[in-house]
């Protein structure tokens, strides 16, 4: 499917000299950031989850009864 993001100058200048840093394009350069912050959402998630309910875990103690 095909899409088109538009980016402000700045961000359009950050990813075209990312992309010639590493020698790809603008696009697989975009792509693989897409992929790695939807791979590590779930990590980012668990973890919250884990924060929570060790910071509030006499909290949640009571609200279970």
């Amino acid at each position: 499917m095909a899409m088109t993001l538009r980016l402000d100058e700045n961000q359009t200048e950050a990813l075209r000299r990312c992309a010639d840093e590493e020698g790809r394009s603008m696009q697989e350069v975009a792509k693989r950031a897409i992929e790695q912050y939807v791979s590590k959402r779930d990590q980012r998630l668990a973890s919250a989850i884990t924060l929570v309910a060790t910071r509030d875990a006499e909290l949640l103690d009571r609200l279970s009864r």
